[in-house]
């Protein structure tokens, strides 16, 4: 199991309070990152515009407002999410939501209009009613970082990615049989 942790922490809201533009500043790091890093960075706003920009570059993000009009956004490379035995990505392109093998999903949720952490209950609560080897598929407006670690310790299989619209993210979630099974 492949487990993202904050590695590198920028907070630019010193410059952007100063009346400067921090855009080169969090490229340099984003570029110092080591294979699998994560960047956690603090600003005085939302910065919407950068998620499209670092989306190309393999990240996905994770924001919140922390106060006083402050942001948290945790972006993440997409391929550090992935565990090599459990995550592949999901394509809309005709077919099947489910990965190969895996049965139709008996369970369709659409979670993009919600605000965190309601995606994550939704969704945990949503495999929790399905039966071993059964399939659950949901849609969300991020790439979901909060869920995923929670679905790989309950012992559930999942395959993610952003729809061809760079918007929706689909996951297909199998659910395992459980720790107390296996015990």
């Amino acid at each position: 199991m492949t487990m993202i942790q904050v590695q590198h922490e920028l907070d630019v809201r010193p410059i952007l309070r100063a009346g400067g533009e921090p855009f080169t500043v969090i490229m340099d790091a984003v570029k110092k990152l080591g294979s699998g890093q994560a960047l956690r960075l603090l600003a005085t706003f939302e910065p919407i515009p950068l998620y499209g920009v670092l989306a190309k570059k393999g990240f996905a993000h994770a924001a919140r407002e922390i106060g006083d009009g402050d942001w948290e956004v945790v972006f993440t490379p997409t391929a550090a999410l992935a565990s090599p035995q459990k995550a592949q990505p999901v394509g809309s392109t005709g077919g099947s939501a489910a990965s190969p093998g895996w049965p139709e999903p008996s369970c369709h949720l659409d979670n993009r209009d919600l605000e965190p952490p309601e995606p994550l209950v939704r969704t945990l609560a949503a495999v929790e009613e399905l039966r071993p080897g059964e399939v659950l598929s949901a849609l969300l407006c991020r790439e979901p970082v909060f869920l995923l670690p929670k679905l790989n310790e309950r012992g559930h299989e999942w395959r993610g990615g952003f729809e061809a619209d760079g918007k929706t993210y689909r996951l297909v979630v199998r659910k395992g049989a459980g720790k107390e099974a296996a015990a």
